[in-house]
């Protein structure tokens, strides 16, 4: 029996809508599972391009409808549409994404990001913060948790035996204690905690390389410190066809790689590839899951 996959439209002033449709509309999507569109009750009544609260709070109200199905076995798995983190915070709700409300709707004490792609996976210890603020919320804790989560989910997409690396904060992985000590100071040390538990892990790594050896097969996915860190070199490597997964939920939930592109929205130039993906991946992890 194939899956039922919820599918979000996001925030219904942006491409999501669009997108949604044309997606459960694939040929590939239908041989797969079978999508349904999760929307607010009038979508097109929402002007497209146009941020508003309204929107926001409509986006939040789907999302939340899709996880209460999800958990109850309703539907299999959910993949979502792009939402927009100002119109999240014009309807007066406080998280910054999918990411952490999922974590609040569920119930996850620890969740994490994780972007995939045929060439590249990568996923991330620090998500939705200023460059600022990154290097006190890099803690043992949190690395060591992101190894972990990354490492336990892998089976689930097919790598029985993870090669993980993990990159570091600073230019050339900090030169031992040259620029920044927090690869001494705290990754070095999670690492280490990790390769006792059996966790094949390396690291930390400068940066600037670490990317290129994954995607020449040396790793199976890295770790990165911050969002632009991980983000941009996978969206060099398969814009459109990358997918944004949550770990440590209690359900399946992926998304699109892209954001809701207010400029192109209800103009019939929004591409669905990366939310054929999206829906296509949930598929397999409910069935690889369940």
């Amino acid at each position: 029996m194939k899956p039922r996959i919820a599918v979000t439209v996001g925030d219904p002033a942006g491409i999501g809508p669009e997108i949604a449709l044309a997606a459960c509309a694939d040929q590939r999507v239908k041989a797969a599972c079978v999508p349904g569109v999760y929307a607010p009750p009038d979508v097109d009544r929402y002007r497209r391009g146009v941020l508003s609260g309204e929107a926001g709070r409509a986006a939040y109200d789907v999302i939340v409808k899709a996880v209460a199905d999800a958990r109850v076995g309703r539907v299999a798995a959910i993949a979502t549409g792009p939402v927009n983190k100002q119109a999240f915070a014009l309807a007066g709700l406080p998280w910054r994404g999918h990411t952490d409300l999922l974590a609040h709707l569920t119930g996850a004490p620890e969740v994490v990001m994780l972007f995939y792609s045929p060439s590249l996976i990568v996923s991330l210890v620090t998500v939705h913060l200023a460059l600022a603020e990154v290097p006190s919320a890099l803690t043992f804790e949190r690395v060591r948790s992101v190894v972990r989560l990354t490492a336990r989910a892998m089976p689930r997409f097919g790598i029985a035996r993870p090669r993980i690396a993990v990159a570091g904060l600073n230019p050339h992985a900090g030169e031992q204690g040259l620029m920044g000590d927090e690869e001494e100071r705290v990754i070095r040390p999670a690492i280490a905690a990790c390769r006792d538990e059996g966790i094949d892990v390396h690291g930390p790594d400068p940066a600037d390389t670490l990317f290129v050896r994954a995607s020449r097969g040396e790793f199976d996915a890295v770790v990165a410190c911050y969002h632009d860190q991980g983000l941009i070199p996978v969206k060099l490597a398969a814009f459109g066809r990358s997918v944004n997964v949550t770990l440590g939920l209690p359900i399946v939930r992926t998304s699109v790689d892209h954001g809701t592109a207010f400029d192109i929205a209800g103009r019939g130039l929004a591409d669905p590839g990366s939310m054929i993906e999206a829906i296509l991946l949930a598929s397999k992890l409910a069935a690889r899951t369940g």
